[in-house]
C-alpha cells in the first residue's frame, strides 16, 4: 500500500492567503510565504497555491511569490491560477514549483494538458477539477458538473468524463474539489471522490470539506483518494499537520513520513 499524503492548500488573492466557504465570503488570513514556512516546519507533505482571481482578472500568476516560496521550503509544491499557456507553465516550474495545476485553462483548451505533459512530463501536470452536484441526467451521467472560474461558470461537462479525458491527455494527477463541501468543515464529498478514484489510474487528491482527522481517514479509505487536501483545519481550527498525520496513522492509514 502506497503511503497517503497530507497537502495544505493556500488560496492567494493580492499576495494574501484567503479562505471562504463554497468559494464565497473570503477573508484574508496571512502571508503565503510565511504560512508555507510554518506548514513546512510542521511536517506537511506538499503545498498547493491557487491564485484564485488571476484567471478572472486575466493576469499571470505571481512568479515572484513562487520564487520566494521555493527559497523557503524544501518539499514539493504546485501552483495554479493565471496559467494561460505553455510558457506560463514553464515560468512557474523554472521559478521552483514542482507541478502546475490547470483548471479553467484545461476546460477551454484540453490540449494544453497534452502539451504540458509532453514538454515537462506528466508528473508536472495536475488537472484541477471543481465539481458540483446537479443530479443524474443524460448529459451528466455522474450527476456532477464541472464548473470553472472559482465556481462562477457552469460548463455542462460531466465530472467523470472530464477526469477520464484528462488522464488520457496526459495529466499525472487529479485534484478534485467539491463545491458543495468546500469550506464547510463537515467532511469530504466521498461519493464523488470514490467515483473519480475508481475511474482513473492516476493519483486523486480529495479537496473540500475537511474538518476533523476522521474526515481525512474516511476519504483516504472509503473515498479511495491518494491524498487529502486541507485548509481550514490548520488555518483556523488549531490542528497541526504533524498532529493530523499522527491521528490518521493511528487509525491504520499509512501516511508519508519525511524523516
Amino acid at each position: 500500500m502506497l503511503s497517503k499524503r497530507l497537502i495544505v492548500c493556500l488560496d492567494v488573492r493580492n499576495r494574501k492567503v484567503t479562505k471562504g466557504v463554497k468559494f464565497k465570503g473570503n477573508i484574508d488570513i496571512g502571508d503565503p510565504v510565511e504560512m508555507a514556512a510554518q506548514y513546512y516546519r510542521d511536517g506537511v507533505d506538499e503545498l498547493v497555491f491557487y491564485d484564485i482571481t488571476a484567471s478572472t482578472e486575466e493576469r499571470p500568476i505571481d512568479i515572484g511569490m513562487v520564487e520566494e516560496v521555493a527559497r523557503t521550503i524544501f518539499i514539493p509544491f504546485s501552483v495554479g491560477g493565471g496559467l494561460r499557456n505553455l510558457e506560463d507553465m514553464r515560468r512557474a516550474l523554472l521559478a521552483g514549483a514542482e507541478k502546475v495545476s490547470v483548471n479553467s485553462l484545461a476546460v477551454h483548451n484540453p490540449e494544453i494538458i497534452a502539451e504540458g505533459a509532453k514538454a515537462f512530463g506528466s508528473q508536472c501536470i495536475v488537472l484541477g477539477m471543481d465539481a458540483i452536484w446537479r443530479g443524474v441526467t443524460e448529459h451528466l451521467p455522474s450527476g456532477y458538473e464541472v464548473v470553472i472560474q472559482g465556481g462562477r461558470t457552469a460548463m455542462g461537462l460531466d465530472m467523470l468524463e472530464w477526469a477520464k479525458q484528462g488522464e488520457a491527455l496526459g495529466a499525472g494527477e487529479i485534484c478534485l474539489n467539491s463545491i458543495d463541501a468546500d469550506g464547510t468543515k463537515e467532511g469530504y464529498e466521498i461519493r464523488a471522490t470514490r467515483m473519480v478514484s475508481d475511474a482513473v489510474k492516476i493519483p486523486v487528491i480529495a479537496s473540500g470539506g475537511a474538518g476533523t482527522p476522521a474526515h481525512i481517514v474516511e476519504v483516504l479509505t472509503e473515498g479511495h483518494a491518494d491524498a487529502a487536501l486541507i485548509a481550514s483545519m490548520v488555518h483556523f481550527m488549531g490542528y497541526t499537520c504533524s498532529g493530523i498525520k499522527t491521528e490518521v496513522a493511528a487509525q491504520g492509514v499509512k501516511m508519508r513520513t519525511r524523516w
